[in-house]
């Protein structure tokens, strides 16, 4: 089931005048996403031989469907920087620190998408922009949809997964040690992944 549409110019009068999936209608709508099924996570290569992973535990976010005219579907993020986790204290002590996020004068990561399109079948692509500290850039997530279910509770449902890679030093996060052997400490390239489940808000 397509959630976001890709038209060109050519056939959108076309698109219109087909009649919509009833199943794809039924998503229309706001929904919040929720935090206790969601997770905004980032992978990082440290010292040059392993991986180090962490998540961000505050976030709140709106997903605004339309099963209309899907390409008109939005998406809002926030992220709250403290509640960066990696299992280790001190590391996320410097992460929040001014060596990287300085998450006291800049509490906040945010994504406000500006496109949504269809790669093919239930994978997307939505465009917008990110921003980090005081730096805005674009930023891609390639997106598969999961499907619509009604929870235990009557919740109504949408579950997304996806992925991105961003470089850190773009958004100003440049701090790094040399390694003696040659290197870096921590890579330029980040993982970023969303699993995102959320509710439709009542009517």
């Amino acid at each position: 089931m397509g959630i976001f549409n890709r038209k060109s110019n050519e056939s959108a009068v076309a698109v219109a005048t087909l009649p919509v999936d009833p199943a794809l209608a039924a998503l229309t709508g706001d929904y919040t996403i929720d935090p206790a099924h969601s997770s905004i996570g980032f992978t990082v290569r440290h010292a040059m031989v392993t991986n180090v992973r962490g998540t961000f535990a505050e976030h709140e976010g709106i997903l605004r469907l339309d099963g209309a005219d899907p390409a008109a579907s939005s998406a809002s993020i926030d992220v709250r920087i403290a509640s960066v986790d990696t299992g280790i204290g001190d590391r996320d002590g410097h992460l929040r620190s001014g060596d990287f996020f300085d998450a006291e004068q800049f509490p906040l990561m945010t994504f406000r998408s500006t496109k949504a399109e269809q790669l093919g079948g239930d994978l997307y692509r939505i465009t917008g922009d990110l921003t980090i500290k005081d730096v805005t850039k674009p930023l891609s997530i390639d997106l598969e949809f999961n499907g619509a279910a009604t929870d235990v509770y009557g919740n109504e449902r949408v579950g997304f997964e996806g992925s991105a890679e961003i470089l850190r030093s773009a958004w100003g996060l440049t701090w790094n040690a040399a390694l003696e052997t040659g290197g870096v400490m921590v890579s330029d390239k980040v993982k970023l992944t969303f699993d995102i489940s959320a509710i439709k808000n009542p009517a």
